[in-house]
Order: C-alpha cells, then sequence, then structure tokens
C-alpha cells in the first residue's frame, strides 16, 4: 500500500515544478522553475536557489579572460619553435635523470672519453692517457656504477686495455661486491671480463668467494653465466671445489671433505661414507629448480645431470629423462656431458619420449649436425631409434638439402658415415663409440635382472615339463632358449605399440629392437638418402675427393657401403660414380695448371687408391678409361701408388688386366712395389 501511495504522489509533486501556476483569481502567471513566489529580500538564503540546477557545469568565461591573453613576456609554448620546444624537453629530460641517478653527470663524461678510446686508429699513447683519466674519476665509485648500461661498457674497455696496476686496483675495488654484480644484467660483462684478465691467485680467490652460493646462483638466469665461466676457467680442483657444493650438504658446509682427490660422485659416497640417500635428496633440491626454470646451457650442470644418473635409483632416473626429453635437450647437446645425457634419454626413453625428443630437434637439425658433441647424439639416434618413418620425415628429410656441407664437415661426416659404415673405429674414435655404449646403471640393470630371471624361471619349468613329457636332456636347453626369446620379443615390442608392457616398462628400452640390418636400409636406401648422396658424389666427385674429410665419404659411396648395402638396388648409380672419378683420372697431365690433378693430389691419390684395392668395378672402370697405356707418365710420385695398386689387388681379374703393361715398369725399376704384397698377391 505504501508503495501504491508514493506511486500516486509523484505526478503531484511534479505539478510544483510547472512552468506555469494558476492563481486564485484563475488566472495563469508565468515564473521561472524554482523560484519562490516570495520576493528575495524576504527570504535571503533564497539567493542560492537562483544558481542553475546543473551546477557541477563549469561556468563559461569570455574569451576576454585573462588566461586566453597572450603573455606579454613572449615565453608561451604557441611562440615557441620547434627547435627551441625539442631543447626545453631535453632540459626537462636531463634534470629529471639528474634526480634519479646520482652519477649522472659522471656516466656523460665516461661516455665522451668512451667514445674516443674505444676507436680502432687511436694511438696507444693516447688511449692509456684517456683510460688513467677515466679511471681516476671512477675511483671509489666503481661498484656503484659497474651495474649502469653506460659506465659498465667503460669498464669493461677500461679493464681491457689498462696496466696490470690499474687492472689491480679496479679489480680489489670490485671484489667485495662480485656477488651482487654478478647477478646483474650490465654488470655481469664485466665480472667475466675481470675473470679473464684475473691472475692465478685473483682467480682461486674468486672461485673461493663463490663458495656457499654456487647452487643460488645457478638458478639464477644472469649468474649462472658467472658460475659457469668460473667453472670453465678454473683447474680440475677448482671444479671440482664448485661442484662438491652440489653433491651433499655435508661436502658443502666442511671444506676439508671437499678437499679429496676423487672426480666421481659414486668414489667419494665410498671415500667418505656418506648416505647415498641423502645425496640423493640433496641432488634433487638443487636440479629441480634449476630444471623447472629451463637453465640448461652450461657443462657444470650437464657434469651433474650425468653424475646424479649415475646413482639415481630407478624411479628417479627415469623422472629425469622424462623431464629432458623435449626440446629442452636440444640446448645441452652442445657439450661433452650434455651429448652423454642426450645418448642416455634416447637409449632409455620410451617410445613417447624419443618422439618428443626427435620433434624438439625440427628445424636445428643441420646445426647439431655440425656440432662436434651434437652429432654424436644423431648418431645414437641412427643406431637406436626403430621409428624409421619419424627419422626419416624430420631428420633425414633436413639433411638432405645440405648433403654436400655434410660431407665436408668434419663432424656431420660421421652421420652419413655411421650409416654407410656402422660403429667403424676410423670414423667414430674411443670416446664416441664408448658414448654410444653408456647406460644408466640403474636402469640397465632392472632389464638384465628380469630377463635373467625369466630366463631362470622359463629354465625350471623347462625342466619340470620335460621330466613329465620325458624329453631327453639334451634338448632341454633348446627348448629354454626357444621360450626365452619369445618372451625377449614380447617384451620387447614396445615401439610397435602392439605390446601390451605398462608405460613404466618403457622407460627402460635399451636402445632399438628391430634388426639393426634392417633399420638401416630403411634410413639409407628406402629414404632416398643413398640416391641424392650419390648424385652428389657425382656432381662434387673432385671436390670430395682431394678434401681430407669428404674423400671418406666418396670412399663409402663408391665401395657401395659396408657388406654392399647399395647394391644392387644402386648399381646404375653407382657405375655412374665410378665413371666420373674415371674423368676425373682421365684428364691430361699439365704443369702449367694451377690445381693438382686428383692422381697427384695427396687425398685423393691415396682414397682412389684404396677404391681399387677394395672396388674390383671401379678398377676395372679406371683402368680402361684412364691409365690403359699411360702407366709410364704415372709411374711417379704419388700417382705410382695408384698404378702399383693394381698389381697389389686381391681380386685376379684386376691384376690381369694391368700386369702386362706394368711389369716391364717393375722389372726395370721405375715401379716399385713392396715385395710382400706381391708375393701374397701371387700366392
Amino acid at each position: 500500500m505504501a508503495a501504491k501511495n508514493q506511486q500516486t504522489q509523484k505526478p503531484n509533486k511534479r505539478k510544483q515544478f510547472s512552468s506555469t501556476k494558476t492563481d486564485k483569481d484563475g488566472s495563469k502567471s508565468k515564473k521561472p522553475k524554482l523560484l519562490s513566489s516570495t520576493p528575495s529580500s524576504a527570504n535571503p538564503s533564497n539567493k542560492l536557489l537562483k544558481k542553475p540546477f546543473n551546477s557541477s557545469k563549469p561556468k563559461r568565461e569570455h574569451p576576454t579572460h585573462s588566461k586566453f591573453k597572450k603573455s606579454e613576456s613572449g615565453n608561451d609554448n604557441k611562440e615557441l619553435t620547434k627547435r627551441e620546444r625539442r631543447i626545453q624537453a631535453k632540459e626537462l629530460a636531463e634534470a629529471r635523470k639528474k634526480k634519479r641517478k646520482p652519477h649522472y653527470t659522471l656516466e656523460q663524461e665516461l661516455a665522451s672519453l668512451w667514445e674516443k678510446m674505444r676507436r680502432r686508429n687511436i694511438a696507444k699513447e693516447d688511449r692509456s692517457k684517456l683510460i688513467t683519466e677515466a679511471l681516476q674519476k671512477m675511483k671509489g665509485k666503481i661498484p656503484e656504477i659497474a651495474g649502469s648500461h653506460v659506465s659498465s661498457r667503460v669498464l669493461q674497455t677500461c679493464v681491457k686495455y689498462c696496466s696490470q696496476i690499474e687492472r689491480d686496483a679496479v679489480f680489489s675495488e670490485l671484489q667485495p661486491h662480485l656477488l651482487t654484480l654478478s647477478c646483474n644484467a650490465y654488470a655481469v660483462h664485466l665480472v667475466k671480463k675481470m675473470f679473464d684478465a684475473a691472475s692465478k691467485k685473483q682467480l682461486a680467490g674468486v672461485i673461493s668467494s663463490l663458495r656457499g652460493h654456487v647452487a643460488s646462483l645457478l638458478r639464477h638466469m644472469v649468474g649462472s653465466v658467472v658460475i659457469e665461466h668460473a667453472y670453465q676457467l678454473g683447474n680440475a680442483t677448482q671444479k671440482q671445489e664448485l661442484l662438491m657444493e652440489l653433491y651433499s650438504t655435508e661436502l658443502h658446509l666442511f671444506k676439508d671433505l671437499a678437499s679429496i682427490k676423487e672426480s666421481r660422485l659414486i668414489d667419494i659416497i665410498s671415500k667418505l661414507d656418506l648416505q647415498k640417500s641423502s645425496v640423493l635428496r640433496h641432488m634433487s633440491s638443487v636440479i629441480q629448480p634449476i630444471l623447472e626454470k629451463g637453465i640448461l646451457d652450461h657443462s657444470m650442470i650437464h657434469r651433474v645431470l650425468i653424475e646424479y644418473l649415475d646413482i639415481a635409483d630407478k624411479s628417479s632416473a627415469a623422472d629425469i629423462i622424462q623431464q629432458l626429453s623435449g626440446p629442452l635437450l636440444v640446448r645441452m647437446i652442445h657439450t661433452r656431458e650434455g651429448s652423454k645425457i642426450g645418448m642416455l634419454c634416447v637409449k632409455h626413453g620410451s617410445a613417447k619420449e624419443r618422439k618428443k625428443i626427435i620433434k624438439g630437434m625440427k628445424g636445428h637439425i643441420s646445426k647439431i649436425a655440425h656440432d662436434q658433441c651434437g652429432c654424436m647424439v644423431l648418431v645414437g639416434i641412427f643406431s637406436m631409434v626403430d621409428d624409421t618413418k619419424l627419422i626419416t620425415k624430420i631428420i633425414i628429410r633436413e639433411l638432405q638439402t645440405t648433403l654436400k656441407e655434410l660431407a665436408l664437415d668434419k663432424s656431420a661426416r660421421r652421420l652419413l658415415l655411421q650409416l654407410l659404415h656402422p660403429n667403424y673405429s676410423r670414423y667414430l674414435n674411443t670416446d664416441g663409440l664408448a658414448s654410444l655404449n653408456l647406460t644408466v646403471p640403474s636402469l640397465s640393470s632392472k632389464n638384465e635382472s628380469e630377463i635373467k630371471s625369466k630366463k631362470l624361471s622359463r629354465d625350471e619349468e623347462s625342466s619340470k615339463e620335460a621330466a613329465k613329457s620325458d624329453i631327453p636332456e639334451e634338448n632341454l636347453d633348446e627348448e629354454s632358449t626357444k621360450e626365452v626369446a619369445t618372451t625377449d620379443s614380447d617384451m620387447e615390442a614396445t615401439e610397435s605399440g602392439k605390446s601390451d608392457t605398462p608405460e613404466e616398462n618403457l622407460n627402460s628400452a635399451e636402445g632399438g629392437k628391430k634388426d639393426p640390418s634392417l633399420r638401416r636400409r630403411e634410413l639409407l636406401v628406402n629414404s632416398g638418402l643413398a640416391e641424392n648422396l650419390i648424385d652428389v658424389c657425382i656432381e662434387n666427385a673432385e671436390e670430395l675427393l682431394t678434401s681430407n674429410f669428404g674423400k671418406e665419404v666418396i670412399f663409402e659411396v663408391a665401395k657401395g657401403g659396408s657388406d654392399g648395402i647399395l647394391h644392387p638396388t644402386l648399381d646404375e648409380k653407382l657405375n655412374n660414380l665410378h665413371e666420373a672419378i674415371a674423368e676425373l683420372a682421365a684428364k691430361p697431365k699439365s704443369d702449367e695448371s694451377e690445381e693438382e690433378h686428383v692422381l697427384e693430389n695427396f687425398h685423393s691419390s691415396r682414397t682412389i687408391r684404396k677404391l681399387i684395392l677394395d672396388c674390383p668395378a671401379l678398377a676395372s672402370t679406371l683402368w680402361k678409361k684412364s691409365l690403359e697405356g699411360k702407366c709410364q707418365l704415372w709411374a711417379q710420385g704419388h700417382s705410382s701408388k695408384v698404378v702399383s695398386a693394381f698389381l697389389e689387388s686381391s681380386d685376379s681379374e684386376v691384376r690381369k688386366v694391368a700386369k702386362e703393361e706394368l711389369q716391364p715398369l717393375v722389372d726395370d725399376g721405375t715401379l716399385k712395389i713392396p715385395e710382400t704384397k706381391q708375393s701374397a698377391n701371387e700366392n
């Protein structure tokens, strides 16, 4: 009811504000709104009602108001030119910077000196004067201004060119503040420069001052660069001192324990009788924040991860491999320890994790292949991963665009040679072959123990069944071997996706399960890589033969690869390559030409000699097209090794073709052949 009464009363209130009112006599009179009917003199307070209803609006003022009048002084912004306004704005900015930066004036003076001292064509005396002047201006204020964008650059130039006495003075002033400066984005470059210029005593003092702060600096994006730089510059003892803090709380607290000579963590644990579980907990607390932040570029972290995987239990090692499997791994494989971690992830990772690793390398394959350490991870992928379609799609397709560069590169050629002649000690050094056989102890022992236990249980079951079914005792081993082989094949069918093995068991895959020769054929021949490689060898035969590294690639291709993997699929292409090499050898010998003939060049003559000894098809083509009737010309110098190879060949047909022409040269002493080789071939 109250609401209804309010609604009915509203119109009555509005009538009071109407512009027309009726007098008592009935006549209408017009009055302004909100004006009282009584005169203003009777009620002085009614003066307030004379204001407009919307009092918030500002009162419009006449253009002749004082603020619209032009200033008599002529300093108004409207009268200033563009140049004057720029100068005025610059002065205001300078004033603000002076208030904000206490050493702003000093920085400006140093910047002007720096522009002069960093010139290349300046005299040493003039530069030393400018450096001395700059250091005098900075004396006592170096730690305060070292973090500045400008003055840190000036200090770097001063440290680079100043005298040893001046450098020591700067070092002594900065040393108490090194930890603070190490986390500054600008000062970090100065700190690195100071490390490079430090004496052995100063560097030892710096590394000693970092003790207790290694773990915290490694977690810092900027500070980790300083720790890594100190680690690279230190000797073996100093490196060990930095690493000890990351291994155990005891080693972190007690300096005497950290001075032992053992370098491997497992040896340190056994010598000091440390608790392995506490070491793992401490290392996990150090490693996990680093992995979460993705600070994985430094060799020091790679060393810690290798040591951790060496002592970790199955679940911890599998967890680390799972976290690293992906794009993060690409940032690690440029160091020796990092490439080892990469190969361990490939070897022990599941099919899903291997797929992540390979996909994470997409777009970086060429750079990884040319890296001395990174190429070994690709070699490991070629040797262990069974998903050849994925490797072909991501890795080989990218490699096919730069085959010539790969063949001529010292590191990248290993990828091609691993497919052409796998695990050959001539192409992979001892360290490379050893890294392919690396394993994580906790993950590899799992497979071995499971296989052994399964084999023992199968042997027991087979012996019981044999006793029941009267199988002869000599056939027991045969039956048990068959059953164990079936079990192993069931366990190892992980890559195809048909296995019912739980995912946790996939973490210890221990390399590929596919037949190595089949995997190699799929990657080299079926993918089209070999065909493209032969075409590249035909087009660049001379350059590859005379190259120190390319000669090995063209030798393996021309030979057909180990075990004749390129035969008979690519026989026609190989014949074209043999003819291309023969055409190069058939070129006339000329003393005027600047380029060496392929039969006289050091690298190419030895490569062609090896091909004659190992590839009879090329030897016959070369003889018919290049050397027949011309042996007298090539019987001396480096080319004599090529000619004599025909008589040293183990193939009787090759010896028979060349003997008629070469034997007279041997008899008159023009061509020399070791008697042992000649007699061995005749026998």
